[in-house]
């Protein structure tokens, strides 16, 4: 965990321009009580809705809320759909300067109906439509003055006609000549319309569709195939429960497991893969710890009703739960613990001048304990508390123990920001013998 988690210090705001096509996803959800009298289905008492980008737009806020600058590129019609998506990325903060509309283009709608927990139905307004020949042209003649401070590149495609053969090679090729990698997530059977493609990013069905294979034949001959189709220098290949496998041009294979609570909805976690995937790129994190982070990323996305927007707090937590025995922190894992702490609220015991659990030290551990909130205690370093720090992170009331720092301020700075007496409403509560 302690490796893994370490590398999150390393995502810095990289820049990254995501092209494809724009969805919005409308959440309604309701309580069913009683069978239509009409037909034998449920009625849905509507309680809300929700709309939400959905698409390349659900990578937008995905690498948003990872801590990334975005520049997406897309389509909508002069629709209700449309405008709710520019006005939900303007909210966000997102140029959407780069997000046109086409004259006669329907924005496409999915409705997910949602009755306890269950979604029970899905309504699509949408089908694919070409690309128009002036919009084409206007994205083209801009495409040039947009990749300042891109770091990566990332191709978004459900099919719905937007990224023509045209665009397609315009972007990839634009991004190759200014050395930005590309990480594309297909769609259909030919992925030659990605030549070119550093990264190609299918899943388990779509590889083997593309490379015109049968499910009796190997995976590695499988990549093989589809490496040798798009002239990709990866594949990512996401394997629904059995993970991620990564292939390169060379016939190198790593398998990386994926560990889930509970499968509640698998929408929009293919996307969240695409966004962890192009963030961790941008940062130069090799493809074996971005292949991680993003199982653990869609492992967070799937335990969740509809799209799900996946932060570097959620993804410290779960790595922080994966391996709870780990429980100390000096100052190189701060990072960490602080992403871990703006999750959940505690309570902040400071140790002076102590170097032994007394009988009345674990009582005083154990009533803060009782109060609802993690503990975490703050050791102030001496020469002999060693001992000390390994105790406490052996008690179940301890959840977190910090040393090795030159300060309670520091402390407070780095784990609490603005901090001094009070974090979240809850006491900090010094203590020496």
């Amino acid at each position: 965990m302690v490796k893994l988690s370490n590398i999150l210090n390393r995502l810095n705001p990289a820049k990254i321009l995501v092209i494809g096509d724009m969805l919005l996803d409308t959440y309604t959800f309701g309580k069913v009580r009683r069978i239509s009298p009409e037909a034998p289905v449920p009625v849905v008492n509507v309680q809300r809705e929700e709309h939400r980008p959905g698409g390349a737009g659900n990578v937008v806020l995905n690498l948003l809320s990872l801590g990334a600058q975005v520049l997406p590129i897309g389509r909508i019609g002069n629709d209700w759909a449309g405008l709710m998506l520019t006005d939900i990325f303007e909210q966000e903060g997102v140029d959407a300067s780069m997000i046109l509309a086409q004259t006669e283009y329907a924005t496409a709608v999915k409705n997910r109906v949602i009755a306890d927990n269950q979604q029970i139905v899905r309504v699509d307004h949408e089908e694919s439509t070409p690309l128009s020949e002036a919009l084409e042209k206007a994205i083209l003649e801009k495409l040039p003055f947009v990749f300042g401070d891109v770091k990566i590149t990332a191709i978004s495609d459900y099919g719905k006609g937007f990224l023509s053969p045209t665009l397609l090679a315009a972007v990839i090729e634009e991004s190759n000549r200014r050395g930005i990698p590309v990480i594309t997530d297909p769609k259909g059977r030919d992925f030659t319309r990605y030549k070119g493609t550093t990264v190609i990013k299918p899943n388990l069905s779509e590889a083997y569709a593309a490379a015109n294979l049968s499910s009796n034949d190997s995976l590695e001959k499988v990549a093989a195939a589809v490496l040798h189709q798009c002239q990709a220098k990866h594949l990512l290949l996401t394997r629904s429960e059995a993970g991620i496998s990564i292939f390169d041009h060379t016939g190198r294979r790593s398998d990386f497991p994926v560990h889930v609570r509970e499968v509640k909805d698998v929408t929009g976690a293919g996307d969240t893969v695409l966004a962890m995937l192009a963030h961790a790129l941008a940062n130069d994190l090799s493809y074996d710890e971005a292949a991680q982070l993003c199982n653990v990323a869609a492992g967070i996305a799937i335990e969740q009703v509809g799209c799900a927007r996946i932060t570097l707090s959620d993804l410290a937590l779960r790595l922080f739960e994966y391996n709870m025995g780990q429980k100390i922190f000096d100052r190189e894992h701060l990072f960490i613990l602080q992403e871990v702490l703006k999750r959940k609220p505690f309570r902040l015991l400071h140790l002076s001048n102590v170097n032994e659990l007394t009988y009345d030290l674990f009582r005083l551990i154990q009533k803060n304990s009782e109060e609802g909130e993690s503990l975490l205690v703050y050791v102030e370093q001496t020469k002999n508390n060693g001992p000390l720090v390994d105790m406490l992170a052996s008690l179940k009331e301890v959840n977190f123990v910090v040393q090795h720092l030159d300060s309670l301020n520091h402390l407070c700075q780095c784990a609490a920001p603005g901090a001094t007496t009070r974090y979240d409403g809850q006491l900090l509560i010094p203590v020496s013998s």
